[in-house]
């Protein structure tokens, strides 16, 4: 049933007074845990394993009266509490961000207009508009609604849906009543709208509402850990635990071929330093937040971490056609009545064509969202303005929605002409429907013969790549009241309306580059199969195979479905509910899947594919929850370019692991290779390895992850699901990198150490050549394919000149300047010994710089693919 407001309510508040609604009542939303104060952040940083040992290495040296050396350690932990604490309030401000992107959204009426805000922002007093799929944003009374069911169970802890009526009395003075029930006039806070459309004004928001007073979030985030966490997690285990036993053993040795016990202490602390790997969780962290951050700033946001790893594998993406490979915006290009058909290039319509348009227009809504339904009324518009076709003062007393029983909309008018006509003193009715040509051919009772010229008809439209509707008439005298069901009009067939919904711009580039990259596009749509192979062909997707219509799949059985979807590539005349077998069959033959949807009945297939990727700007609030990736603006680009993103992010995030690895090695071999010859001076003291860390924590976190994607990653094949960041061919590049440069360090040391330098001499030279293989390897690592100048001249990264310059500018700072020489325990070096720091230290890591040179060569690529 329709229930109709009463026009006052149509208005809504002004926006000013909004405004002031929301600053004296706050915004709506519960109440949530404060943010963390600098202290509380500065002590969780502190706790870290890294800080621990700089606390006791500062300790230590008050101990060994050296107090110079503790003031040094204990500044290094200030500066490094300092960085931790940007990078998590960058974090946790990219978090927010996609926290107010991701929240519900509402359709308000403010001065008269249809707004869509954040939920968050809706206040008492608003008029707000309800649709399938919607989460309701604050509690609420019904103005008006038609065939409305909602989903209380978040509430009631009932799974059966409940009906809904409007309120009779003034919305304004009813007061809220409890969850649950038939019938009743209220809808909820944080409940979903299963089925029909609603007009509610609002009475409670934020901890005003049921679910506020309840206490219970309706939605939690899940923190389960995902499969590259969990590689992490054990890389980061090992390490630690084989660094332990090392510091322990080096203390030991030191203590006893030495005698000086708390300097081996501070030589195993050093070893501990050198060793744990405390920049993987952060690395990750840093990268997954910031990377969905700037994911969303392409119009693609990621709901969940994990989907930046899942993307990289996708091997194929299920695409709707409207209003993802199409722009959503309808226009009607051809009118067919009695198999006769015109083209509309703005002339005059013939008079034949005349009713066709008029109840086209009739059997859409009165304020019509969507294109479809717009076109409709452009339509009537552009022909029938100031004809008797036209019915500006017509009444809509009852409305039959779609089902899925039936794909059309029934319209049920009050005419007054047709009462002060033949059969005056009763009520009128004209009755408009529109809808799938079959489902109008069922109501106007086609025998077989008509059917088949229908489809005839229809096929002869859809194979320029239209969309097809059909469109009827009847009248009815009311004196027994309206009937229950579409089915008892008599309705008049009137004919075919073909709409035309054009290609959005760089949908058949995007096709090639997902395909370049390994991953099939299959288009599932619920037209006819005319339309979308037209559309295939002009997109540039495999239709070779044809198609597969939604009744031939229930015709498959799993065998034979699993066996032609390997080849076939587009789907037609499917309903929603197919969407899942076709997700499963693909999954069954080893596809990675993503997967869009924007409607309620989407949600189940978007749950089982492997990316589920919901539609922001048309899509249903349950959709986007169901989805790890939303589309902001619904464009199929779009989600080529978050492919792309993706595999980059993932891409960056294995460089800045494998440069962890690599850094580390020389830093661990110095730390070790002088504890065992006791006329060797030890090199890695913890000051000086804390000045390191300062140089690779930011490298890692912020050079890396700043860095442009590669454009090779759009030619590689996609990532399997179970293939680990560290494969084999990473490990082995990031352990020769660390090595060759563990040799040149070693080599320099024993250069020093055997040409007779002081021990303060041998540290600086070696400490000089470690910082310079340092930023070496930072340089080679920014591309895997790009040779060191080429990264220079095409990629832009702004970090990677302040990282080099910094870390230049301190090495010479605690060189050169006595003072800071001698508090770091460093001694002056000649022009001779830096030549030889700076050929060592890019002599390390050259034999990369062939390595991708001989990758990139014509004969290697060939014999690789």
């Amino acid at each position: 049933m329709t229930e109709v407001a009463p026009q006052s309510w149509l208005t809504g508040l002004s926006a000013a007074e909004a405004g002031r609604r929301l600053a004296a009542d706050g915004p709506n939303e519960l109440p949530t845990a404060a943010p963390r104060n600098l202290l509380q952040q500065a002590w969780s940083v502190v706790r870290q394993p890294m800080l621990l040992l700089l606390l006791v290495a500062g300790t230590i040296n008050f101990a060994l009266a050296e107090p110079l050396d503790g003031a040094i350690l204990m500044s290094f932990v200030v500066v490094v509490i300092g960085i931790s604490i940007y990078q998590e309030r960058k974090t946790e401000n990219a978090l927010a961000a996609l926290r107010d992107l991701s929240s519900p959204r509402a359709l308000v009426i403010r001065d008269g207009e249809q707004t869509r805000i954040a939920g968050r922002d809706v206040v008492r007093g608003d008029v707000v508009l309800l649709v399938e799929g919607d989460r309701v944003p604050a509690d609420a009374v019904l103005i008006e609604r038609v065939n409305l069911s909602v989903d209380e169970s978040a509430l009631t802890g009932e799974s059966v849906p409940v009906g809904k009526s409007a309120v009779d009395a003034d919305p304004a003075a009813e007061a809220m009543g409890p969850p649950g029930g038939d019938g009743t006039p209220w809808v909820f806070s944080g409940t979903l709208v299963l089925k029909g459309r609603a007009i509610a004004l609002v009475k409670g928001i934020g901890a005003d509402t049921e679910l506020g007073r309840i206490g219970t979030a309706l939605r939690t985030i899940e923190t389960e850990r995902t499969p590259l966490q969990k590689e992490i997690d054990r890389l980061v285990r090992v390490i630690a635990v084989v660094g332990l036993l090392a510091a322990a053993t080096v203390a030991v040795i030191y203590g006893l071929t030495r005698g000086v016990w708390l300097e081996g202490i501070l030589a195993g602390i050093a070893t501990a330093m050198a060793m744990l790997p405390e920049e993987f969780p952060v690395v990750l962290t840093i990268f997954l937040a910031l990377g969905a951050w700037r994911m969303s700033r392409k119009r693609v946001l990621a709901r969940r971490s994990a989907v930046i790893e899942t993307l990289g594998s996708a091997t194929v993406i299920c695409v709707d056609k409207t209003g993802t490979l199409t722009m959503n915006t309808m226009t009607v290009r051809e009118l067919v009545v009695d198999g006769t058909g015109h083209v509309l290039d703005g002339s005059m319509l013939p008079e034949r064509f005349h009713a066709l348009a008029e109840f086209a227009e009739l059997a859409s809504p009165i304020d019509p969202f969507d294109p479809m339904d717009r076109a409709f009324h452009q339509l009537a518009g552009t022909y029938l303005a100031d004809t008797e076709h036209s019915h500006a003062g017509w009444e809509l007393v009852r409305e039959y929605p779609l089902s899925e029983e039936l794909l059309a909309l029934v319209h049920v008018w009050r005419s007054p002409a047709e009462a002060t006509g033949p059969g005056a003193g009763s009520t009128n009715y004209v009755v408009a429907a529109k809808g799938a040509p079959e489902a109008i051919a069922d109501l106007c009772h086609f025998d077989a013969e008509r059917l088949a010229a229908l489809v005839s008809q229809v096929e002869g439209a859809t194979a320029n790549g239209q969309r097809v509707l059909a469109v009827a008439r009847a009248h009815f005298s009311g004196g027994r009241g309206l009937p229950n069901v579409q089915h008892d009009f008599e309705f008049e067939y009137l004919g075919l309306a073909g709409l035309h919904d054009p290609v959005r711009p760089g949908v058949p580039d995007a096709v090639a580059e997902l395909a370049r990259a390994g991953v099939r596009t299959v288009m599932i749509t619920g037209d006819y199969p005319g339309t979308a192979l037209a559309i295939a062909r002009e997109i540039g997707l495999d239709h070779a195979e044809g198609c597969i219509t939604g009744p031939e799949l229930r015709e498959l059985d799993e065998d034979e479905l699993a066996r032609r979807i390997r080849t076939v590539s587009v789907f037609a005349r499917m309903v929603p509910e197919q969407k899942l077998r076709l997700i499963r069959a693909l999954k069954a033959n080893g596809e990675v899947v993503g997967m869009t949807g924007d409607g309620v009945n989407d949600a189940p297939a978007l749950r089982a594919a492997d990316v589920g990727i919901a539609m922001g700007a048309r899509g249903t609030d349950v959709a986007r929850e169901s989805a790890a990736l939303v589309i902001t603006d619904d464009d199929f680009g779009s989600i080529a370019a978050g492919i792309r993103q993706g595999r980059g992010i993932f891409d960056n995030l294995r460089k800045a692991m494998s440069y962890i690895i690599a850094v580390h090695v020389p830093i661990i071999g110095m730390s070790l290779v002088p504890v065992f010859v006791v006329e060797w001076p030890l090199v890695l003291l913890p000051v000086l390895i804390a000045f390191l860390e300062l140089i690779i924590d930011p490298a890692c976190s912020v050079v890396f992850e700043a860095e442009q994607a590669d454009p090779a990653v759009m030619e590689q094949r996609p990532r399997g699901l179970d293939e680990p960041m560290f494969g084999r061919r990473v490990l082995t590049i990031a352990a020769l990198q660390g090595v060759s440069s563990l040799l040149m360090v070693l080599a320099v040391y024993l250069w020093a150490v055997l040409g007779g330098r002081p021990d303060d001499v041998v540290r600086s030279v070696t400490f000089a050549t470690l910082v310079i293989g340092n930023v070496a390897l930072i340089l080679v690592n920014r591309s895997w394919t790009l040779p060191v100048w080429r990264t220079f001249r095409e990629r832009r990264n702004r970090a990677v000149k302040w990282i080099v310059l910094g870390a230049g500018t301190l090495l010479l700072l605690v060189l050169l300047v006595p003072g800071l020489r001698e508090a770091f325990n460093l001694g002056p070096i000649g022009p001779g010994e830096w030549a030889v720091a700076i050929f060592a230290g890019f002599a390390g890591v050259a034999w990369f710089e062939v390595y991708k040179a001989r990758r990139r060569s014509p004969r290697v690529h060939a014999r690789a693919t």
